[in-house]
């Protein structure tokens, strides 16, 4: 069975004084994979700037748009087609505990391959302890289970507490955050355990009651010894699956951000973006 999802995505830059010239980068596109074919991809702004394609250092399309006109606003809009494949990710995990799967975790092999998903950032280190611990006589997927479970009992989902610069030191003082915030924690904790593990940005089914689905969206993914790479959706305790349509990912926030740009501009600047995800079955 597959899902059948229309994805509208909507920024607006505001600038205090005119912006002579700038240069932005969206990595919103919705990545094809196993489970994801995008159908169709339409991509427009309201001074009708021209739209260069470019892929980031991941291997992830984006659009890209400069100017040199003065402006003191600009819109984009973006429209996605795709379907997303029903899959049972528990099918394919290792859920009981097996000696071999901590043996080949710690292996240099396992190591050298997944080296960069293994190595901490600004973002994704921690200072102190956390009271969750891994138990070794789990399998590695219950253990992230229950990290996932963990950081939805102890944190709550608070906007405007935080921002995209915020260290994991300031999270677990206030206990509080937005799905970018309990990604880097649970990348931090599983990094740690020598786990490899990275920042996912996508966009998450609206209508379901999740926590963060009014914008993008933020999650991780982990690589298991003979399973591959499985997400966890720690905002909301959740196996990431066919409410979760991945755009890209890296090692932290820093890696895939949606928006980023250069703008020659003095005075402040404002954007303001609106996310409506949209899905049916198939028949």
């Amino acid at each position: 069975m597959n899902l059948d999802y229309h994805i509208n995505y909507t920024a607006r830059n505001t600038y205090e004084n005119l912006a002579n010239g700038a240069l932005w980068q969206f990595l919103i596109i919705p990545e094809e994979n196993e489970t994801q074919e995008l159908i169709s991809d339409e991509f427009s702004n309201s001074i009708n700037a021209q739209v260069e394609n470019s892929i980031n250092g991941y291997d992830f399309k984006t659009y890209r748009i400069r100017t040199t006109e003065a402006i003191d606003e600009i819109e984009f809009t973006a429209d996605f087609h795709l379907t997303k494949k029903v899959e049972n990710v528990f099918e394919r995990v290792s859920q009981q505990y097996s000696e071999g799967e901590y043996i080949e975790l710690r292996s240099l092999n396992f190591k050298a391959s997944n080296d960069v998903f293994l190595r901490f950032t600004d973002l994704t280190t921690l200072h102190q302890k956390v009271d969750f611990q891994f138990e070794e006589n789990l399998s590695l997927f219950q253990n992230l289970q229950n990290l996932n479970s963990w950081i939805r009992n102890e944190f709550t989902f608070k906007t405007n507490v935080t921002d995209i610069d915020t260290d994991l030191n300031h999270i677990l003082e206030i206990k509080q955050g937005v799905c970018q915030d309990f990604t880097h924690l649970f990348i931090a904790i599983a990094k740690q355990f020598e786990i490899p593990s990275r920042y996912v940005s996508g966009y998450l089914h609206q209508g379901n009651g999740f926590v963060g689905d009014l914008q993008m969206h933020a999650w991780v993914e982990c690589c298991l010894p003979n399973s591959g790479w499985i997400g966890f959706d720690p905002t909301n305790n959740l196996i990431a699956a066919e409410n979760h349509i991945k755009v890209a990912h890296g090692k932290d926030y820093a890696d895939c951000p949606p928006l980023k740009g250069i703008v020659f501009s003095s005075g402040k600047n404002k954007t303001e973006y609106t996310v409506q995800v949209a899905a049916q079955q198939q028949q």
